[in-house]
């Protein structure tokens, strides 16, 4: 989970690199294409060591539901970063700028609660905290997913219809990112309530 929550912190920074726009784009591409396929890696090497483990340390379900959650995550900065690719997209919303810094907070709370489930009784207070403000920030990307495309609507919906819809892609990847840090939340905070 440790080295996952790492990927997810270096793809989050490429991100919101990648997010600046100028030069340099190409090169944060390929460096979340590297944190996705290093998470890829990970995840199924805890799957093999789930499945060839008789004890872990809680229940196994917990354990590829927390696992797939986190690389739901660094799947959909890749799929984001390929939209940006695929489209030659080289100016963002500042909307997306501010949603991709919410990624990269994210990323980071998940880097601190990961280590925490170590000793989950010891720990739970502090866990909940994290989760808690991990919820509230994915609300407030939402809210800001919404502000943004609604302007890039009034902006350009009627007049570049193919640009809106560009725009939509991204921001609705973004978007799943956040959604995704919202379920690592949940399902840490379920290991917190079997555990704690």
């Amino acid at each position: 989970f440790e080295s996952h929550a790492e990927t997810l912190v270096l793809g989050a920074n490429a991100l919101s690199r990648l997010l600046q726009g100028g030069s340099g784009m190409a090169d944060h591409i390929q460096e979340i294409v590297e944190r996705e396929q290093d998470a890829d890696a990970i995840t199924r090497e805890t799957l093999q060591t789930v499945r060839r483990t008789f004890l872990t340390p809680f229940d196994r379900s917990s354990i590829t539901s927390l696992i797939g959650a986190m690389d739901d995550a660094i799947d959909e900065m890749h799929k984001t970063a390929q939209a940006v690719y695929l489209y030659d997209v080289t100016q963002f919303e500042p909307e997306m700028r501010d949603i991709a810094a919410i990624i990269v907070d994210a990323a980071r709370l998940t880097a601190e609660a990961v280590p925490l489930l170590r000793n989950i009784s010891a720990n739970a207070t502090r866990l909940h905290e994290l989760t808690e403000r991990l919820v509230r920030m994915e609300g407030h990307a939402d809210e800001i997913h919404a502000a943004g495309l609604k302007r890039v609507f009034k902006e350009i919906g009627q007049s570049d219809t193919s640009q809106f819809l560009i725009a939509r892609e991204i921001y609705r990847h973004l978007e799943r990112v956040t959604d995704s840090f919202e379920d690592v939340a949940n399902e840490i905070d379920g290991l917190v309530i079997d555990h704690a």
